[in-house]
């Protein structure tokens, strides 16, 4: 069968790596971006795919939605805006767009012949977690933050959809992220740590004892095409926790790795920063019912942009700080 997939929010720091993805198997993709963050240009050579359409909209204007499902056999949702400082900025468009927008795009998909929904979630849910409990995808839910309260709103929307829909949806509630991406992100960790090191700014790690798992982009793309390949019956009115168990790492153990590159780093240390997420994930289900393992490991990703960095890359933060990671957006 011939696919044809709706990227909702395709446009963006994952979105761009998965429809890359997508071409390489000859699958036909529709994107749909309201281009939030001015990132116009990370679709600029996707669009001269003869297998790519772009449609540029706002998931908040309903009438528009309807026309996007004509044809399509699966459904990607990536919009929204990422991260808990950009939603804190934010919070009415958080919330008009990362549940109330979406939870209206969720019900028009029944009754247009589509396979699957993957429903793109947080490990953020999770919050913080006490002692060395490692959360599976059955953990209690302490989301922290708007980011991670619409996330699991969205989840329990989802998951009380059984037997009332004709599509099967499927939730991943993906690690951080790490990684190079046509739309580049340096508001996320492994990212920002090794160009503020590259460029020898001064890093301040608050908590750096704090515990987050992390997988790269490419290994994301790589799991949404396992999901969209499975049986049916092994993905349906599914949560899976997205990553693996070796990207588990502190903060400490990110700058650790990081000593390779940069050996003369300085680092400070502060406790108590504003972020007090805590949480070790563990990965066996996806591993268990999809045989799937992230393939890059932190140390990967680091070396990676630090190459990009010595080509001349992302150097200049005035010239491209509002499009280097989820800082504002166009209201």
């Amino acid at each position: 069968m011939n696919k044809k997939i709706l990227l909702i929010g395709g446009a963006g720091y994952i979105g761009s790596i998965l429809s890359e993805n997508f071409l390489s198997k000859n699958y036909k993709i529709r994107c749909f971006d309201s281009l939030i963050y001015s990132q116009k240009y990370c679709i600029k050579d996707l669009v001269k795919e003869k297998n790519y359409e772009f449609i540029l909209g706002d998931i908040r204007n309903y009438n528009k939605i309807e026309n996007l499902l004509k044809d399509i056999t699966d459904v990607v949702i990536l919009a929204g805006l990422v991260g808990d400082p950009i939603t804190k900025k934010y919070p009415k468009e958080s919330k008009e767009i990362n549940y109330l927008a979406l939870k209206n795009f969720i019900n028009k998909c029944n009754g247009k012949k589509i396979e699957k929904v993957i429903f793109i979630s947080t490990c953020s849910n999770y919050g913080l977690i006490d002692g060395n409990n490692i959360a599976d995808e059955n953990y209690i839910l302490k989301p922290l933050s708007d980011y991670a309260k619409y996330k699991v709103d969205m989840e329990n929307y989802i998951m009380s959809l059984k037997g009332l829909v004709d599509y099967s949806p499927i939730v991943l509630r993906f690690a951080t992220a790490f990684g190079l991406s046509p739309r580049m992100r340096f508001d996320l960790t492994v990212n920002e740590f090794t160009r503020d090191l590259f460029l020898k700014n001064n890093i301040i790690i608050y908590d750096a004892n704090t515990w987050r798992p992390y997988c790269h982009v490419n290994d994301f793309a790589r799991l949404i095409n396992i999901v969209l390949e499975s049986e049916k019956k092994k993905v349906n009115f599914e949560i899976f926790n997205a990553g693996g168990d070796k990207n588990n790492s502190t903060k400490l153990g990110i700058t650790e790795r990081l000593k390779k590159y940069f050996p003369k780093l300085t680092l400070s240390f502060k406790d108590k920063g504003n972020d007090p997420r805590n949480y070790r994930v563990n990965f066996s289900k996806v591993k268990r019912v999809l045989g799937f393992e992230p393939k890059y490991t932190i140390d990967d990703g680091i070396k990676e942009i630090v190459v990009s960095l010595k080509k001349g890359k992302f150097i200049d933060r005035n010239k491209y700080s509002d499009y280097l990671g989820n800082y504002k957006i166009n209201t």
